[in-house]
């Protein structure tokens, strides 16, 4: 898998100018994603979308490592500078710069020419194989059942054509920060959104391992992990570790700052999440296999910076051993592994680390099995940092309301101003913007608004003063969390919103509001008059 800051430049050379004009060609702008899904989607026919999810993202995967290496094949040809007396169909030749080598029955165009033949599912299993032989890396990862009986060729091959007309690899746009990478991550802006659709189409599945990016980049710019260790033990199809990675570039950042850590326990999902992390040139362990993190913790020994997770909400099929050395807050209970996952972030946080996650809002407030002793024990020992309680409809898969948790291991860590013995309370819930009937999204401003008021509470540089926001924000001590019985719902902390006063008397308010009243009340009656008597000069009614 390359994952190299090498790597990454690579993406950045200028592709030839007859593929350029196929990408103008194609709408790589705006709407280009949502294009492209709609023409996906029309040639699903009625596969289930869980199914069809694999057969679309093994194809771009394979399209884009095909793009780059043809873009790196034409200056192995074309000999010039250091590519000087360089061999075209040297495998090595590309290894050196952390560009996959794809072997000739793996190629897009190879793969294209036969896009309209019966043997087209076959062609695609091979050229799987043969990326898996050549690429170590890539082992066991890259999907090999496109021949199966039930997938329509002739569909399959309309998808390859599909796939085939546009262009993974892109030059920086006129007028965009080459060193922000934005312009050169097609692929990754085609991923993202089809893993979002697919996670749309599939419900409850899902929304088991893919979190919207609003969240992960609300979560990432909370945490700003600029450099260190970041751990995932849930990671899914790994959206913590792209939205890291894209916050380490924006800020003046590398990729290498960041060492990546991951675990996933579903096999397939696991797969997905290397490919996606692949396609950005991403270094990542994930550990030899899948495995359940409770079972078989894969970073046992892992100390990290930064801890971000979205795990199963109140997850009550879970393995537990009572004597886990994990357990330092409290056994949590058998039923609900939400305690179970906050006390294994703590135990994988460096003794300067963060972590961010989000959980069922049960666990703010749950006194069940155990559950609020270990809540009081992780508040008294000075671990909670900032609660932010979020709007509903966020997740395509549930409805239950979640919030977010931000634990810190050091809260006078000498960098930021001393907030031992404090939290900082967030109540978000009337922020996000509808996007349809039933989802709902938190845009730049709302993001925004969060961010800024934990890191002006954190005292960060340049972050500015912070203030108690009535119905928002509010820091408040140990003692007074004590008061609320060690509850962390940020409703009961930052009280009721702060309307401007304009003077005007309650009686007065009333009086006007009554006479108004009236006012409709015999309107009303006027209108009501008015249309019974149309009505009998037409004939109706009585």
């Amino acid at each position: 898998m390359p994952g190299t800051r090498k790597a990454k430049e690579s993406l950045e050379a200028t592709p030839p100018k007859k593929e350029a004009s196929t990408r103008k060609e194609t709408g790589a702008n705006l709407g280009f994603e949502a294009k492209l899904w709609l023409a996906a989607d029309k040639l699903r026919n009625n596969m289930d979308a869980a199914e069809y999810k694999h057969v679309v993202l093994g194809l771009i995967f394979l399209k884009y490592i095909s793009d780059a290496f043809e873009e790196m094949r034409v200056k192995l040809i074309a000999g010039k500078g250091d590519y000087e007396g360089s061999n075209p169909e040297d495998a090595d030749e590309y290894r050196a710069e952390n560009v996959f080598w794809v072997p000739k029955e793996a190629r897009w165009s190879y793969l294209q020419a036969s896009a309209k033949q019966p043997t087209i599912g076959k062609v695609v299993d091979d050229a799987m194989v043969a990326l898996e032989r050549d690429n170590q890396r890539l082992k066991g990862v890259l999907p090999k059942d496109y021949a199966r009986p039930g997938l329509d060729k002739h569909r399959l091959g309309e998808l390859i054509d599909l796939i085939g007309t546009i262009l993974l690899i892109a030059s920086p746009q006129e007028g965009v920060d080459p060193k922000s990478h934005r312009s050169v991550d097609l692929l990754g802006r085609v991923y993202e959104y089809f893993l979002t659709q697919f996670a749309s189409a599939e419900g409850k599945n899902g929304g088991q391992f893919y979190t919207p990016s609003c969240i992960v980049r609300l979560i990432v710019e909370m945490l700003a992990p600029y450099k260190g260790r970041i751990y995932d033990p849930a990671c899914g199809s790994g959206g913590m570790f792209v939205q890291s990675e894209k916050f380490v570039l924006e800020h003046g950042g590398r990729i290498g700052d960041l060492s990546i850590y991951g675990q996933e326990s579903n096999a397939t999902t696991r797969r997905l999440a290397i490919m996606n992390l692949s396609i950005r040139g991403i270094e990542a362990d994930f550990g030899p296999e899948q495995a359940d993190t409770f079972r078989r913790d894969l970073h046992k020994d892992l100390k990290a910076q930064f801890v971000l997770a979205n795990p199963p909400f109140n997850d009550s099929d879970w393995h537990r051993v009572d004597d886990d050395v994990r357990w330092k807050y409290g056994v949590p209970p058998k039923g609900n592994a939400n305690f179970a996952w906050v006390q294994h972030f703590i135990h994988h946080l460096a003794p300067d680390g963060f972590a961010g996650f989000v959980l069922a809002n049960g666990s703010m407030s749950s006194n069940q099995s155990g559950e609020g002793e270990i809540r009081k024990a992780l508040i008294e020992g000075d671990l909670v940092d900032c609660m932010v309680s979020l709007p509903g409809q966020l997740f395509y898969s549930t409805q239950i309301p979640v919030c977010l948790w931000f634990l810190s291991k050091n809260k006078n860590d000498g960098k930021r101003r001393d907030r031992r013995k404090q939290t900082l309370f967030i109540d978000a819930r009337k922020l996000g913007t509808l996007i349809d009937r039933v989802h709902r999204e938190l845009n730049e401003a709302d993001i925004a608004k969060v961010v800024n008021t934990y890191h002006s509470w954190r005292g960060d540089k340049g972050a500015g003063k912070f203030e108690d926001v009535a119905g928002f924000a509010k820091s408040a001590t140990t003692a007074e969390i004590a008061t609320h019985g060690h509850v962390l719902t940020p409703g009961r902390y930052v009280g009721a919103e702060e309307f401007e006063d304009d003077g005007i008397s309650f009686e007065d308010k009333m009086t006007r509001l009554v006479a108004e009243l009236t006012g409709q009340f015999t309107e009303s009656a006027k209108l009501e008059k008015t249309i019974r008597a149309n009505l009998l000069e037409l004939g109706y009614g009585g």
